[in-house]
C-alpha cells in the first residue's frame, strides 16, 4: 500500500496541470500583457481617445481597470494560497478570441464596431489569464475581468441611442408631471418642455445630454462594485444593481425640474456650463439615495455565527 501511494505521489503532473513558481508566472504575465495590448492596440487607442474626448460621458472607463484591480487585490490572500497551474486549454480560447477580433476588424462592415470587437478581446483576455494562472485562479478572477470588460469601454451611439431615446421620454414626462403638480404653467411637446412665467416662454429641450444616460451607466458600474464588495447574498446584490436604474432616472427627473425652476429667473441657467454644473451637483443626492438603498439591504439580514442570514424582526 505504501509503495502504491509513493508511486501515485511521484507521478508527474499532466500537461494541463503543470505547476510553476510565482516569479515565472509574473514574468510570463508581464510578457502576455505586452503581447495582449500590442495585439489589440487599435482598440485600446480608440477607447482612450474617446474617454479623453468625452470625459463627462466616458471618463469613468479609465478608472474601471483600477477598480477591477482592487477586486483582485481583495482576493490576494486566497490567490496566493493557490498553486499556479497553467491551463493550456486557455490557448484555444485566446486563438478563438483573436480570430473573432480580426473578423470584426477586417470582415463585413456591420461587424466593424468598437463594442462588437470587444467580445473578441474579452475572450482573449480570459484565455490569457487561464493560460498563465489556471482554473483555480480563474474562479476568483473571472468577475474582475467581466467588470473591466463590461464597464471599461464606451458604448457607441449605435447602441446607446436605443436606450437614450426612452430615457429622454421618461425625463421629459416626469419633469412635466412634477412641474405641473407644483403649480407651474408648463407644456410638453415631444421632448420639449415650455415653462410660462411672467408672460415669457422658456423652452427646455430634453436632449440626449439630459436623458440621464451618463448617470445610469455610472450608477450601474457603481452598483455592481458596491454589491460585490458590501453584500453577502446574491439577491441583495441583484437588488442593489437593479435599484440603480430607478434611482438614476428619478434623480435625473429632479435635475430637469430644478433646471425648469432656475430658468424662470434666468434662461441661461438651462444651458452652457451651468447646465453641466447642475448635473454634477445632483450626483451627490443621487449617491446618498443609493447609499440609503445599500443600508436598507444590508440591515435586512443579520449574519449569524455560522454565516446564515435571517430577517430582522419587525
Amino acid at each position: 500500500m505504501t509503495t502504491a501511494n509513493a508511486s501515485t505521489q511521484s507521478s508527474p503532473p499532466s500537461n494541463d496541470q503543470l505547476s510553476i513558481d510565482g516569479r515565472t508566472a509574473i514574468i510570463a504575465g508581464a510578457i502576455a500583457t505586452i503581447i495582449f495590448v500590442g495585439t489589440f492596440f487599435d482598440w485600446f487607442r480608440s477607447q482612450v481617445r474617446n474617454a479623453i474626448a468625452s470625459p463627462s460621458d466616458w471618463g469613468h472607463t479609465l478608472l474601471i481597470p483600477v477598480i477591477a484591480g482592487w477586486f483582485v487585490w481583495m482576493k490576494k490572500d486566497r490567490l496566493m494560497a493557490l498553486p499556479i497551474r497553467p491551463a493550456w486549454s486557455g490557448l484555444a480560447i485566446v486563438v478563438f478570441g483573436m480570430v473573432a477580433y480580426m473578423v470584426c476588424t477586417l470582415g463585413p462592415a456591420g461587424l466593424q464596431h468598437h463594442n462588437i470587437r470587444s467580445v473578441g478581446i474579452a475572450l482573449a483576455l480570459y484565455g490569457f489569464v487561464l493560460l498563465i494562472f489556471g482554473w483555480g485562479w480563474m474562479r476568483w478572477l473571472w468577475f474582475a475581468i467581466a467588470y473591466m470588460v463590461v464597464f471599461g469601454q464606451y458604448v457607441s451611439e449605435r447602441f446607446i441611442s436605443i436606450v437614450t431615446y426612452q430615457l429622454q421620454d421618461i425625463s421629459a414626462k416626469g419633469a412635466y408631471l412634477f412641474l405641473s403638480v407644483l403649480g407651474m404653467d408648463v407644456d410638453l411637446t415631444g421632448n420639449v418642455l415650455t415653462v410660462h412665467s411672467g408672460g415669457a416662454a422658456i423652452t427646455l429641450n430634453i436632449a440626449e445630454a439630459c436623458s440621464g444616460m451618463r448617470m445610469l451607466v455610472a450608477f450601474l458600474a457603481l452598483g455592481v462594485a458596491m454589491a460585490y464588495v458590501s453584500l453577502p447574498t446574491l439577491w441583495q446584490r441583484v437588488t442593489l444593481v437593479v435599484m440603480g436604474v430607478p434611482v438614476a432616472v428619478f434623480v435625473n427627473v429632479l435635475r430637469v425640474v430644478s433646471l425648469g425652476f432656475l430658468s424662470m429667473y434666468d434662461s441661461e441657467f438651462a444651458a452652457g456650463e451651468f447646465h453641466h454644473f447642475i448635473g454634477l451637483l445632483w450626483l451627490l443626492p443621487a449617491f446618498s439615495l443609493y447609499l440609503l438603498v445599500l443600508w436598507i439591504l444590508t440591515n435586512m439580514v443579520v449574519q449569524q455565527p455560522d454565516g446564515a442570514g435571517v430577517k430582522r424582526a419587525s
